[in-house]
């Protein structure tokens, strides 16, 4: 009888350090809702830096509980019209944030496909990046719609060179996901979730977005049509690495 209870213990000791791998309430929402779609962009080449940002050493996305449980109930309902949110971009350690402005100030000129408009210089300048990021709060999301009847099946070819993330959707790189006018990440005035620049058709699937997730309380920031965050989330920013989720 001893033996079993020490195990036991020892299984309820493991099962809490699993739970407990993460700080100050966060979650990976792959344990709360497996069904929503992730393409954690900061993890791979494929974003406007061109490599795995500091800190993630996993592409998972992880985010405080709240968030997490507003994020399932979004995509039961979003289920029941054969969609599903796919995330870009959730916690983000503080440390990335400080590669994004090294990357921004060294001097060096790279693809344009993220920025065509703009100088990688100017982009803290004009909002299209912060310092101090509301992701690292837990509550910051970056986000599109999947039509789960499409066919989703192109991905991403790091050896093939496409055209920038405001060109029409068979020219850029390949998403998965709803043409929103522009791809993720595109720090461009066409990616200003109002504007003008797109066909009505790429406007309804933007507002769709809106308003699924203003159901759960989250508000768009209004130069990318993919960010939310939750009002009244609050701080600290955090900086633990995003790591590999326990099975």
């Amino acid at each position: 009888m001893r033996t079993i209870s020490v195990a036991l213990v020892a299984a309820i000791a493991i099962s809490q350090a699993h739970a407990q791998s993460l700080p100050g309430g966060f979650v990976y929402l792959r344990d709360i809702d497996p069904s929503i779609i992730q393409d954690i962009r900061y993890a791979s080449s494929n974003n406007f830096i061109g490599r795995p940002l500091h800190g993630y050493e996993a592409a998972e996305c992880v985010v405080k509980r709240d968030v997490a449980l507003r994020l399932k109930a979004i995509q039961q309902n979003l289920a029941k019209r054969k969609l599903s949110l796919k995330m870009y971009d959730c916690y983000r350690p503080r440390r990335a944030s400080v590669d994004m402005l090294a990357w921004a100030r060294d001097g060096k000129e790279g693809s344009r496909r993220f920025n065509p408009s703009f100088d990688k210089r100017d982009l803290f300048r004009l909002g299209y990046i912060a310092y101090y990021s509301q992701h690292s709060t837990g509550a910051a999301l970056d986000l599109t719609l999947v039509d789960l009847t499409a066919d989703n099946s192109a991905t991403f070819d790091p050896t093939k060179t496409y055209a920038d993330c405001t060109a029409p959707v068979d020219n850029r790189a390949p998403e998965g996901s709803i043409d929103m006018g522009t791809g993720y990440d595109c720090t461009d005035p066409k990616g200003h979730t109002r504007s003008s620049a797109i066909t009505p058709e790429q406007r309804h699937w933007r507002q769709v977005l809106i308003d699924a997730m203003a159901k759960q309380g989250f508000v768009n920031y209004s130069k990318e049509w993919w960010h939310f965050s939750l009002p009244g989330a609050g701080w600290p920013a955090y900086d633990f690495p995003i790591t590999p989720r326990r099975q």
